[in-house]
Formats: C-alpha cells, structure tokens, sequence
C-alpha cells in the first residue's frame, strides 16, 4: 500500500526532529532488556515475597518454573461506569493466563477520577495533573521487575494517556490494554444538550435536568459520546495498543470476555519467553504516532489529545507539535459524525462499521501507514480492518472476518472520497493573543469568524453571573484566563458551554478565548483553547481588557486583539485563589510549578534521555 506524499513528509519530519531523542529513547530500552522470566534475576527472599499470597500452582510456577508472569494495572473502581467492569477483570485475566501457560498478578492500581463528576467543581483542578499521578503510580506497580508483560486497565481522559505514558517508559517490556467498553445507548446527546441548554435559559427546573443526564449516563460502560474516553479506545486500536475491534464491545458480555481472554493470550504470546516478543518501544514507533492523529482528526475526536499525544509521543522519544497536528488535519477528512459533531453515539459508530471500517478506508487511501509492528501480529495495521466474533461462548473462542467494505450507515461514517468535510476539523490559531487550537469539526461555518468586545474573566463563574444579569445579550468574545497548567491545573470549563450556546442560538456573535480547556466535548461555539504562554507567565491574555476588540477566525487560523498595542500594557495580576486545602489542590502545588505549555504535553514527568533531552 502506498503512503499518502503529504502523510510520508509529516511523518519524516517528525523522525527527522526527533532523531536524537528517539535514539537515546531507544538505546535506554534496549539496555533493560534481557531474557526472561525476569523474576530470575530477584533474590530468593525478593521472590519469596511476591509470590507469597498466591495460590499453589501459581505460587509454584514462581518460585521454579518458566511461566511468563503478567502485571496487571487497574484503574478500577465502582464510582466511575466505564472502569466499574474491571472489578472481575482480574479473574477473567488470571483464567486465561493459567490457560496459555502464563501466571497474571495485580502489580498495582491507579488513581481514576471522572470529569464528569468534578466538570465544574474545585476537583477539576487536579484532573489534568492526574495523568502524570497515574503514570507514576503505574512505575510503581511495574517496578517490583517481575513481570514479563503488563496488561492495562483503563478507559478514560487521563487514564488511558497516563498508563501509556509509563508503559513507554518501560518500553522493553511488553504492554497491551485491556478496554471494558461502552454503556447500552441513552437518550439522544443532542436531546440532552438541548435540556442543559434549557435549564441555563431557565425555561426548566433541577429536576428535569437531572432526569435527562441520569437518562443519558445509566449504566456500567463509558459515557457514549465521543469525548475523550472514547477517542482513547480509537487511538488504543489505531495504534496498535490493543486487540483489534476491542474498543466499543458492551461490558458484562460473552463477547467482551472473549476478547479479554484473547487479549491475555496474545500477552502471553508477545513476551520474549514466546515466539513473537513485541516490546512497546518497537509498536509506539513515528509511524504508530502519525496514525493516531489521523485517527483523531478523521474522526473528530477530543481536543485533549492534542495535549496527550505530545505527552505520549515525548515519553517514546518523539516530539510533535501543532503544526504536525495542523497539516495532517489539512490531508485527513473527517468521515465521522459522532454527538457532538453529530447526532449519534459511539454504539451507533460501532454498528456502522466502527474501526474495521474506519481502518480499511483509510488505509486505501493511503491515510494510514499498514507497516506497524502491533500488539496483534500478523499484517500490521491490515488486521486491524478486521472486526471479531465470537466463535464458541463456553470456551470464549473469538474468530476474526473481514470489516465491511463500505459503510452501513453513510449518515454515521462516510468515506474519504465523499466525506463529511474535507479536512479533519482541528485548526491551529496563532496571533498576538499566543498560540492554541480550536476543533471546528462541530461549529458551523457561519460561525467560524467572531468580531465583537471582549468580556474579560477570571472564573468561568464570572461569565454564568453576567449571564444572570442579563449582561450577555450581546455580541462578544469571552477571553477567561488565568487556567493554564501553571494557573490551576488548566481545567475543563464545560460550565461555560449551555452559557455560550444559548447566547449563540440567540442570534448573537460569541466565542472563547482561553488558557484553558474545553475537551471532547467541545460543541458548536468557537473556543480557541489551550492558549500559551499562558496568562500567569505574562501571556497576552494577562493583558487583555474588557471593551478590546478580539477577532477570532477559524477559516485563517488567527486569534488576535485588533485595537491595542498589547506590548505595551502591563500583565494582570492573577486573581487571587481560594482556600483550596478542604480538597487537598494544594498538595498538586509542585506540579502546577513545573508543568509544561500545552502544546508540549503540560506534563510534570521531565525526561529520560539525559543528554538528549526533550526540549520544555
């Protein structure tokens, strides 16, 4: 299959950029590697103790005998729907290695907050930083150096990217995620969006709110709209992380046990005590990155990732930026309508044809690079265009056929010669209000250029009190600063969205400006978000001020102040925080301290190549 020019030019580009970097990453990787079983090389009393609470037989092939041993990392726990399934993980994984040959034990656990829960709470504020909690919490578990693979439970925003990120960092090992799946369909997003929407205007009361969204988030599984939980399942499988057609199977059935038996198999199978050892350094390669982004952009998915996928890629040795994410928008078209750049959920994507189809279209296109070394073998990226079935319930056997060939729902997952738009819907914006992104795969054409005063704030709870005094029936552009990494924490600001759409529904011109961000669900009001520097290092938000005239403009990619020499005013002062020891912000301090622009990674994690070292 041939490589699209203008996909192969990113692609050595970034090699180019990140030769050093790579090699130093690669040349650390290689130098931990050695022959298993790796616990041969603990001492008896090292051994002793991990193998103390196991059953006999485990216990047994531990202490003497030449089984491979696999860790398990879970982010389980029963407050969050998508990670509740991963409570019988364990079980189902311990079985199945016992029957490849294998034993599997749980080396650790990791934080796993839900934004949905905190999305407009003071708790948001750790949420990003929870990436980098969870990556050193997954070092931990991974650290005892008896395994000889690690398989990751994992679904949501931080998670998925934290538990890559240090499985990179253990890159000589191999590593494989074990996905749970998504929630039966609820209530129609769009319906869902149109009752926040209603209760910002006032035209419902609390309690119709809460029955729609207990409507829409009901059950065990991933909330379904493609925010950034379920564009970490897409990338997962797009990058070879995962088993094939694994990502959108419900929880809590045959066919979902099924893939989490094979996913341990092909564990098993993929240490270098087998026949086809497959370390992560040698799937997480240039080209397994570039795939991702073209997952991203033709699909539409969260704007999170353009913060994530830096920090995955730095963590292999591989450094992009937004211009890479900028021109492979501009070669990938989205094929994809997914709530919210369209009415339907990710089951409906599924049963479209979801990533079998997603893979085979574009890799005949020559959208995808098919030569990648992945965690299911055989024909790279190719058996990726395959989807699984379950041949034989009582023995969990799964079979693999072809993905079809063309969509089943063309309303739901169009293809590349006549798609949806003609390019990925992710926009660079750069100006003299800095540099950031704004997804535009869901606003309306005619909304893509705002002119109009801007509305200086420091809390998003300062745009909704505005609102409630009626004071935006207006055009303008709120520019919120004071929420980047450094800030806060750099937290969602959903709060905003009802706010904004409803004054936009109004008639009105209106759009964001921020340090912050606004995620998977950013929706239908044009946000140039993750804006750096950021105000609290004297970025040029910090001296805005209310009455500016902004100009947003998607179509031209500029974010800008038009009436003021922003040069010569003075930085804001950042307003001064609250008490936030009740919730324990202030122990995240140190992080906000150090943490990296956004386009970097807003990562507080440093690097490992030593003289070779990863650029801020």
């Amino acid at each position: 299959m041939t490589v699209h020019d203008a996909l192969q030019a990113v692609t050595d580009r970034i090699a180019a950029r990140s030769a050093k970097t790579r090699a130093a990453y690669l040349d650390a990787c290689r130098a931990n590697m050695r022959p298993g079983p790796r616990r041969r090389l603990l001492s008896e009393g090292n051994l002793a103790h991990a193998a103390a609470a196991c059953p006999v037989l485990e216990k047994t092939e531990l202490l003497g005998a030449s089984w491979p041993n696999l860790g398990i990392v879970t982010a389980y726990n029963d407050m969050l729907s998508a990670h509740q399934p991963f409570g019988r993980f364990p079980d189902v994984i311990k079985r199945a290695a016992r029957k490849a040959g294998a034993t599997a034990q749980v080396a650790g656990g990791v934080p796993a907050m839900c934004d949905g829960v905190t999305q407009g709470r003071d708790g948001m504020e750790l949420s990003l930083f929870s990436r980098d909690v969870i990556a050193q919490s997954t070092a931990v578990a991974l650290s005892h150096d008896c395994f000889d693979a690690a398989i990751h439970l994992g679904v949501c925003d931080k998670i998925v990217p934290g538990l890559l990120i240090a499985a990179l960092r253990y890159g000589y090992l191999p590593h494989i995620f074990a996905p749970a799946g998504p929630m039966p369909s609820g209530i129609p997003n769009p319906e869902k969006a149109k009752v926040r929407q209603q209760f910002a205007a006032g035209e419902v009361g609390r309690d119709t709110l809460l029955a729609a969204e207990a409507a829409s988030y009901h059950s065990p599984g991933t909330c379904t709209f493609y925010g950034t939980a379920n564009t970490n399942q897409m990338l997962m499988e797009i990058m070879g992380m995962q088993l094939p057609g694994s990502s959108f199977i419900h929880p809590n059935t045959p066919l979902r046990d099924a893939m989490t038996a094979r996913t341990v198999a092909r564990a098993v199978a993929i240490t270098n005590m087998a026949e086809d050892f497959t370390p992560a350094c040698e799937v997480i390669d240039v080209r397994a990155i570039v795939n991702g982004l073209v997952g991203l952009m033709a699909t539409g998915g969260s704007t999170n990732l353009t913060i994530h996928l830096s920090a995955i890629a730095r963590s292999a040795g591989l450094l992009i930026d937004w211009n890479d994410y900028a021109e492979i928008s501009r070669i990938v078209p989205l094929i994809c309508r997914i709530y919210p750049n369209g009415a339907a959920d990710v089951n409906h994507f599924h049963a479209a044809g979801g990533m079998a189809y997603l893979v085979g279209e574009l890799l005949g296109e020559g959208l995808l690079h098919p030569d990648v070394t992945t965690v299911a073998g055989g024909e790279g990226l190719l058996e990726y265009a395959k989807e699984p079935v379950l041949m034989d319930e009582s023995t969990l056997e799964v079979g693999y056929r072809d993905g079809p060939g063309t969509s089943l729902v063309p309303d739901i997952l169009a293809c590349v010669s006549e798609p949806f738009r003609a390019d990925g819907g992710l926009a660079l914006m750069t100006g003299n209000l800095g540099r950031g992104v704004m997804k535009v795969s869901s606003v309306a054409r005619e909304n893509w250029q705002v002119e109009a005063p801007a509305i200086v704030i420091d809390d998003q709870d300062d745009l909704i009190a505005l609102h409630q005094a009626g004071e935006l029936e207006r055009d303008f552009v709120a520019v919120l600063r004071f929420q980047g990494p450094r800030a806060n924490g750099m937290p969602e600001l959903h709060k905003l969205t009802p706010v904004l759409g409803l004054q936009q529904d109004k008639g009105f011109r209106v759009a964001l400006v921020t340090d912050g961000r606004m995620s998977g669900a950013s929706g239908k009001i044009p946000a140039a978000i993750h804006m750096h520097p950021e105000a609290l290092l004297g970025g040029p938000l910090s001296r805005v001020v209310t009455g500016d005239t902004v100009r947003v403009d998607a179509a031209a990619g500029t974010v800008e102040v038009l009436d003021a020499d922003l040069s010569r005013r003075d930085p804001a002062s950042a307003p001064m925080r609250g008490n936030l020891s009740a919730l324990g912000m202030n122990m995240f301090a140190p992080q906000r301290s150090i943490a990296t622009d956004a386009e970097s990674g807003a990562s507080t994690l440093g690097n490992m190549f030593g003289n070779a070292a990863v650029p801020a």
